[in-house]
């Protein structure tokens, strides 16, 4: 029988994060603080209690940032490599990619998550399944209200998978893939090298053509794609709250104020709310739901619900924001009012409702 634990894991971490933008302009998207660390910190964490030993991040986007802050990964104890992808080359591509730098033996299970989810499933039960089933891949599924947003992964009665459908109006199954998946290593190998390939258009159909054996482990456990601003918020308050578990987060309550942040003892933090290091948060204000990063100044009576301000972003005196975006070290100035959807580009300058861009943005 095939072995119940994985030494390795894959992380795919090199989106460009394009509908979080403006957040992701200096920082690749899986390392955007949640509940005061990185979003990856969490996966990185999670790995770890499953037993994965070493991690490999499959990296693009701004690739320095994640070895400046990670480094060996000593810190989570864990071993961590880092490969920089040049050119696109798709999930399926990305993975094998990083091959030359697995340890594990051709039927090994390896762990590979995508770098943007947040998910509180058992791992442990997921490998557990995957043994059991002696399968090539087992992939997390989830179900979901309107699976017509993602495409369905439908399943039979011994949740072995039948199809990877697309997006259609009317699915035949609320059931989709999580992002979580466990190869076993030589299918790993077996994806072309150096060409685009999506493990969701070409290497699952083609195992399943192929007769090679795909299950599904269902767990509706809590899980979050952090692809949009209003999904990277909820997620973080998610995490402060308690809503999600996860050993990166002291402890939960209702907000999360790190080290040296000033905070007025007449404001009000609230709904799973981050004040980040050195932010400081005036006389009176209500912060509600929202993300304050390091060095994010919000000023006297001011109401930001639902929000996220970038590193070092400002935010005037009775102004009010309610599901908006305000990008590293942009201003909004006193008395403004911003809406669901409204994004304050970086360094841009917004007053008396003018958006004045800075010279380099």
């Amino acid at each position: 029988m095939p072995r119940v634990n994985a030494d390795e894991a894959i992380v795919l971490v090199g989106g460009q994060g394009s509908r979080l933008r403006p957040l992701t302009i200096r920082t690749p998207k899986p390392m955007l603080p949640a509940a005061g660390v990185p979003l990856l910190t969490h996966q990185l964490v999670r790995l770890r209690e499953a037993g994965v030993g070493r991690v490999v991040l499959a990296t693009s986007y701004r690739a320095e940032v994640f070895s400046a802050y990670f480094g060996d990964g000593a810190s989570l104890g864990l071993e961590l490599d880092y490969v920089t992808e040049t050119e696109p080359l798709g999930t399926g591509g990305g993975i094998r990619n990083v091959v030359d730098r697995l340890r594990s033996g051709p039927e090994d299970p390896v762990f590979v998550l995508n770098g943007d989810v947040l998910s509180g499933h058992d791992l442990g039960a997921q490998l557990k399944a995957h043994a059991a089933t002696e399968a090539a891949v087992t992939l997390h599924l989830v179900q979901v209200p309107d699976p017509s947003a993602f495409g369905s992964v439908p399943t039979d009665g011994t949740g072995r998978v039948q199809a990877f459908l697309e997006k259609t109006p009317n699915p035949i199954s609320d059931q989709i893939n999580a992002g979580c998946y466990l190869f076993r290593r030589d299918c790993i190998d077996a994806i072309p090298a150096g060409a685009v390939v999506s493990v969701e258009r070409d290497t699952f159909p083609g195992l399943l053509a192929a007769d090679a054996v795909i299950s599904g482990y269902l767990e509706n456990a809590y899980w979050l794609d952090l692809g949009t601003p209003a999904a990277f918020v909820r997620g973080s308050a998610d995490l402060v709250l308690g809503v999600l578990a996860s050993s990166a987060v002291p402890r939960p309550g209702p907000a999360l104020v790190l080290a040296d942040a000033l905070v007025a003892a007449d404001a009000v933090l609230e709904a799973g709310s981050t004040i980040g290091v050195g932010a400081v948060v005036g006389s009176g204000a209500v912060v509600s739901g929202s993300v304050l990063m390091d060095g994010a100044w919000v000023g006297a009576g001011a109401v930001v619900r639902d929000s996220v301000l970038g590193a070092g972003a400002r935010v005037g005196e009775r102004s009010r924001l309610t599901g908006a975006v305000v990008g590293d070290g942009a201003l909004v100035g006193a008395d403004n009012e911003l809406l669901t959807g409204a994004r304050v580009w970086t360094d841009a300058v917004v007053l008396d409702g003018t958006i004045r861009f800075s010279p380099d943005s």
